[in-house]
Order: C-alpha cells, then sequence, then structure tokens
C-alpha cells in the first residue's frame, strides 16, 4: 500500500487537540505544590500512556516507517503501565531509572524530529527540544531520592508543555502540506 499524504494531512486538527491537551496537563501538573508519592507515580504513568497510545495511533496511519512510531508507542505503554501498577512501590524506581526514561523521551524526539524532516519546516523544533530532554535526563539522574518527587513534577510538566507546543507546531505544518496538495 503506497502513502498517500493528501489522505494522512486531512487529519492535522488531530495534532492541535492532541497539543491542547498536552498544555492542559502541563498546566494542571505545575499548579502541585507538594505532591505524594502516589500522585507522582500516577501522573507520569498517564503521561507515558497518552503518549504511547499517540504513537500507536499515529502507526495506524498511512505514513512510512510505522513500525518506529510503533516501537516508541509500546515502550511509551509499558512505562506508563509500570507507573501505574503500583505508583507507591514503584515510586524509588521510577526515581532511579527517571533519568532513562526522559532519555528516552528526548531520544523519541529527535527521531521523530528526523521523521518528519521532508514536511515539516518546524522539524528542527522537535530536535532541539529532544536534546533538552535529554540533557535533563543526565542531569535528573544525579539527583537526591526526597527531590526527585518535585523533579519529577516539573520534568513532566515541562515534557507535556514541549510535547503540546510541538504538537500544535506539527499541526500547521500538516495543514500547509493538505491546503497545498
Amino acid at each position: 500500500m503506497a502513502w498517500e499524504p493528501r489522505e494522512t494531512t486531512g487529519y492535522w486538527w488531530l495534532w492541535v487537540v492532541a497539543g491542547i491537551s498536552w498544555i492542559i496537563i502541563s498546566v494542571v501538573i505545575l499548579q502541585f505544590d507538594e505532591a505524594s508519592v502516589r500522585t507522582v507515580g500516577v501522573i507520569i504513568g498517564l503521561m507515558f500512556l497518552l503518549a504511547g497510545i499517540q504513537n500507536l495511533a499515529l502507526a495506524g496511519a498511512p505514513v512510512p516507517l510505522r513500525w518506529v512510531w510503533v516501537c516508541f508507542g509500546l515502550l511509551f505503554v509499558a512505562a506508563g503501565l509500570v507507573c501505574l501498577a503500583n505508583p507507591e512501590d514503584t515510586f524509588a524506581a521510577l526515581a532511579d531509572i527517571l533519568g532513562f526514561l526522559f532519555l528516552l523521551v528526548g531520544v523519541w524526539w529527535m527521531v521523530r524530529a528526523f521523521l518528519e524532516w521532508a514536511f515539516n519546516p518546524l522539524w528542527w523544533l522537535g530536535l532541539v527540544a529532544g536534546i533538552l530532554m535529554s540533557v535533563l535526563a543526565f542531569w535528573t539522574a544525579g539527583q537526591f531520592f526526597i527531590e526527585k518527587a518535585y523533579i519529577l513534577l516539573v520534568f513532566a510538566g515541562i515534557w507535556a508543555l514541549m510535547e503540546g507546543i510541538g504538537d500544535i507546531g506539527r499541526a500547521f505544518a500538516v495543514r500547509g502540506l493538505h491546503r497545498a496538495g
């Protein structure tokens, strides 16, 4: 089956909806001043699930390199399920591997930026966000356990905000392709 860009670009508005959703999530997360360990685990788990579902939905679209979207979607869903399985007991492990999880997100953003290079003039925005998330991942890995609950919330809010801005930018790039096609 050949990829039909016109068919795919007709759904550009879904990127806007996803972007607005991510921005709302970021505002909600950044409103927490003191969060429990359970709350942090649940929020991070839901964010990973949302990112995984979004990538798996995109893998269902007629786009090239679907397997890349599927792989990252499954990784994000697995991370979300681990976080939600038992947030209290998994918080310590999550805090210890937080740097790795954020690195996973940063690498995906960089890969996605290069996948979108051909049709998205704002592809570099995803690349910059991926590099920043990767730097934050290494910085997070060196923090103390007690501080990680707050760092988790702040970075989760930053992650959601960057994802939302990226999705909205992507929506208008795809909309431009749709109108041109």
